[in-house]
């Protein structure tokens, strides 16, 4: 059995593993978008010496396994068809839901880049145009992607070849993400190998905490957070309630939450709506300027038994997660930018979470000259992204060919950070015996937080630790 690392190795997005067994069955474990322009040690990648879009032939995989629905974990499964792969995704209901939504959007974007193209006149975007329709999905391929999609139970063995079963156990982080055990007898022996997915976190608003994944012999472990603690200690409901309290009561000015559409969004939606319903909190009007955001929410609706206990029993009472009083979801462009004219106290919430692109960079725009209006960042800004240059400090900024002084409240939390932290990292990798676990993987992680998770590990009794490079090829 050997393993390739085609992703997520090194750096945080583009997960892609590659599992071939002694029999040439092929196993591709996520298929993700890689939105990062190098990884953060400066490695370099092996050329790509399939002509194709991936490192291998896509009719030669006889089998996909998705862990959740981030695109970084999902967003070239259409490219895998496109590019001749015939075989069935295996994922949860609500993976299958949520992803989607987002393969949908994306393919939207998509097409409007390449209609933008197609209406310039110069040789030389029409020739980048030509490229981007060789290199973009459009919405016939998600199409042909959802139909192969083969929705699996949790905690239940699917044989899937023989001598191959696997098992979807919940791992937080979002709904319907799932750690993902693969069991596998070649030679008569028996070998296990667990993919964590994305670890989410215990005590987080909607989702289940993640479930114990049994003994294996091999671990591909998540290290985002492998060298971070969360800041934040008090709950999402006395977070967001002192926030709201300074922000928009106290001044009273606008609260405006980069977020993203799907799963930061609902969690966000939920905790404002058990403040107005169980603390009586001051009606301020709220705002989801996100079509996705909305069309996220059904789902999470439609899957309210996957939720936690706390979440289902307050669906019970009220009939409802994410509709409250002075809530609305603002569908049309034109209702977004109508809000600047909205002159009371609000909250909007809009995507996407980095300010980088989304309505959001509208409202930021609007409201970042204003002294009255905070801006608050609740998760991970990439480097060199408008969230991100708030956070540091830049006192002006350009958003969309104009420069803007930057004069509201920036603010950060990580409460509504759906990734466990390095205890949680910790805990997850703690269930397997240090005797008996033969190799552990670390991936989906910046190489400084790996390196500090490696040495961490090692300290807890686990030596058997590799960071792979993109690329690299392992005998299990």
């Amino acid at each position: 059995m050997k393993l390739s690392f085609l992703g997520a190795a090194r750096q945080v997005t583009g997960s892609m593993y590659l599992l071939e067994l002694e029999d040439d069955y092929r196993i591709l474990i996520d298929c993700g978008s890689d939105m990062e322009r190098s990884s953060s040690n400066g490695q370099t990648a092996p050329a790509v010496t399939h002509p194709g879009f991936f490192p291998f032939e896509a009719s030669s995989i006889n089998l996909v396994l998705l862990t959740h629905a981030h695109v970084d974990h999902s967003g070239n499964l259409p490219n895998l068809y496109r590019e001749g792969y015939e075989g069935q995704i295996l994922c949860t209901e609500p993976t299958f839901a949520l992803t989607n939504v987002l393969l949908k959007d994306a393919a939207s974007l998509n097409q409007k880049r390449i209609n933008d193209l197609n209406a310039s006149k110069k040789q030389r975007v029409k020739e980048r145009q030509l490229q981007l329709q060789k290199d973009l999905y459009l919405d016939r391929q998600v199409r042909e992607s959802m139909e192969n999609v083969v929705p699996i139970a949790f905690n239940r063995k699917f044989r899937v070849a023989d001598g191959v079963d696997v098992t979807f156990i919940p791992a937080g982080h979002l709904l319907g993400a799932a750690h993902i055990l693969i069991n596998i007898v070649e030679g008569g022996v028996r070998k296990s190998i667990c993919f964590s997915g994305d670890i989410g976190r215990k005590n987080y608003p909607l989702l289940v905490d993640p479930a114990p994944v049994p003994p294996v012999d091999y671990l591909i472990c998540e290290s985002t957070y492998g060298n971070r603690l969360h800041d934040n200690h008090l709950s999402p409901e006395d977070t967001l309630a002192d926030i709201i309290q300074r922000t928009c009561i106290d001044m009273p000015g606008r609260l405006i939450i980069p977020s993203f559409s799907v799963g930061r969004t609902q969690a966000l939606l939920y905790t404002l709506n058990r403040l107005y319903t169980e603390r009586n909190f001051p009606p301020i009007k709220v705002f989801s300027d996100s079509p996705m955001a909305f069309e996220s929410s059904k789902i999470y609706m439609q899957h309210v038994r996957m939720l936690n206990t706390e979440a289902r029993e307050f669906y019970k009472e009220n009939e409802t997660l994410f509709d409250f009083e002075n809530f609305q979801f603002l569908e049309s462009s034109k209702a977004s930018k109508a809000v600047s004219n909205y002159n009371e106290p609000c909250i909007i919430i809009s995507s996407s979470g980095m300010v980088q692109g989304g309505r959001v960079e509208y409202h930021v725009a609007e409201n970042i000259s204003n002294p009255y209006a905070t801006i608050l960042i609740i998760g991970y800004c990439a480097e060199g992204t408008l969230g991100w240059r708030l956070l540091n400090g830049q006192q002006t900024l350009s958003i969309k060919g104009k420069d803007h002084q930057v004069l509201a409240n920036i603010e950060k939390i990580d409460v509504f950070s759906g990734h466990g932290d390095r205890n949680d990292l910790i805990n997850f990798v703690g269930m397997q015996s240090p005797d008996t676990l033969k190799s552990i993987f670390l991936v989906h992680g910046e190489f400084e937080s790996m390196e500090f998770f490696r040495d961490t590990l090692a300290e807890e009794g686990y030596p058997q630790v590799i960071i792979p490079k993109k690329g690299e090829k392992y005998e299990l």
